[in-house]
């Protein structure tokens, strides 16, 4: 089948990467019986309905691969593997195989921010024109989606809690329409990527190449919603990658290295895949008509040349055993292996609902449900998931942290967002007895 078929409607940029939205996790889990659960950690136990889920994808070839990763409190997490890192190909996937993690990528993002707020370089609800002087003085579309001349002065400043929990009035070129939307495109506003291959409408645009044009020509388009009232899916964690630059004095992709994957022994966790890594990387198909089609292979991933800018909302590349890593260092509560990354206070407050009192979320993809720093924060748990089918969560409540890996796009062709953690619950519910 030919790549020109891509241009069909379900396969548009807006559909491919909107992915992370769906995560339900802490939905999921709400009602799982928990009470008997440190019971179960102690015993032979077996993630009988998370392995199924596994064996039906791949073994029915509607996936490549998928790649588990499931872990209590501080201890080594249990790995279940089934496929090819290609289809047709011998090298079987497992823990330290590469993902595009795509909306993934948030959660780390918003704890590197928290990590500033603790150290006192960063304020919760400090205005970012004090340190992005360009916000200063934002307009707001009055209706939203509609003219982008006809404006109205924001009413408030973006605040970095804001930029956190998506609340900050920014738009999306995933989510918005019109416009807005072709402003977006025209001027680069595209923090994200998907393939060398020329697919219309997706690899014919291009991002503003630095992370400080990014914000400069962000800041020059209007607002789609007033600040701090609604929550709205945005760029804002793409945009908090040049605050956390500003307030840190390093750059975005340096402050993250040093800060968190180092630490916290994520050696696996890239904007960039290195040449000597291609060997486990994954590729990522689209699904079209049933078929999975190579999207990005490999050997020629995009992910294989430099970005146009590190992006903190969609841009990295990792591993089960890497996001695990991070996932275990936000159940230590910043502690890992001994080893702090971060305090607890900043943890806690991080994997909290911080969204502003004056933000609503009814109609959204999170009503009813909270949001902390780059997640859905629910029912003691935070996570959220990626546009090519991944996703993660801890789960306070059972000391659980759960992974899952897989490449497909868009990611609502199958409802692993949905699936994964609903299977995780009904194990849960069968190691307490339930």
């Amino acid at each position: 089948m030919a790549f020109r078929e891509f241009d069909a409607p379900q396969i548009s940029r807006r559909a491919l990467l909107r992915g992370g939205a769906w995560l339900t996790a802490g939905a999921a889990l709400a009602g799982a019986p928990m009470g008997r659960l440190a019971l179960a950690r102690d015993t032979d136990v077996s993630w009988r309905n998370v392995g199924t889920m596994i064996d039906k994808y791949v073994g029915e070839r509607k996936l490549a691969n998928m790649v588990a990763a499931l872990g209590w409190g501080q201890a080594e997490p249990t790995y279940m593997a089934r496929g090819n890192l290609a289809l047709g190909g011998e090298t079987r996937a497992g823990a330290d195989s590469l993902y595009r993690i795509y909306s993934m990528t948030k959660p780390i993002t918003g704890m590197a921010a928290m990590m500033l707020i603790d150290d006192g370089k960063l304020g919760l609800d400090q205005p970012i024109a004090e340190l992005l002087p360009a916000f200063s003085k934002m307009m707001v579309q009055k209706t939203y989606d509609g003219s982008v001349t006809d404006l109205v002065p924001a009413e408030r400043p973006i605040t970095v809690r804001h930029l956190l929990t998506h609340t900050a009035g920014l738009g999306y070129n995933i989510v918005q329409k019109g416009p807005i939307s072709a402003q977006y495109t025209k001027y680069g506003i595209l923090p994200g990527q998907v393939s060398r291959m020329p697919i219309p409408g997706i690899s014919d645009a291009q991002s503003v190449r630095g992370l400080d044009k990014f914000a400069n020509t962000l800041a020059r388009m209007p607002l789609v919603l007033q600040p701090g009232t609604r929550w709205s899916y945005s760029v804002g964690l793409d945009l908090m990658g040049r605050v956390i630059e500003v307030a840190s004095g390093k750059k975005f992709d340096t402050f993250l290295r040093e800060a968190i994957f180092e630490p916290a022994g994520m050696n696996s966790t890239f904007f960039r895949v290195p040449e000597s890594e291609i060997g486990r990387f994954t590729t990522n198909y689209g699904i079209l008509g049933g078929s999975m089609l190579p999207l990005d292979p490999a050997d020629s991933s995009i992910y294989l040349d430099d970005p146009a800018f590190p992006f903190g909302g969609a841009g990295l590349v990792s591993s089960a055993h890497d996001y695990d890593r991070f996932l275990k260092m936000l159940l230590g509560y910043g502690a890992i292996d001994g080893k702090r990354v971060m305090s607890e206070a900043a943890v806690k407050l991080g994997t909290s609902n911080l969204l502003p009192e004056t933000a609503t979320t009814k109609g959204t993809w999170i009503e009813g449900q909270g949001f902390g720093a780059g997640g859905r924060v629910t029912d003691g748990a935070y996570g959220w998931g990626g546009a090519a089918g991944t996703v993660a969560f801890v789960s306070y409540k059972a000391g659980l942290r759960a992974t899952m890996m897989t490449q497909y796009m868009p990611s609502e062709a199958y409802p692993i967002h949905e699936a994964f953690p609903k299977a995780v619950r009904a194990d849960l519910a069968v190691m307490a007895g339930a």
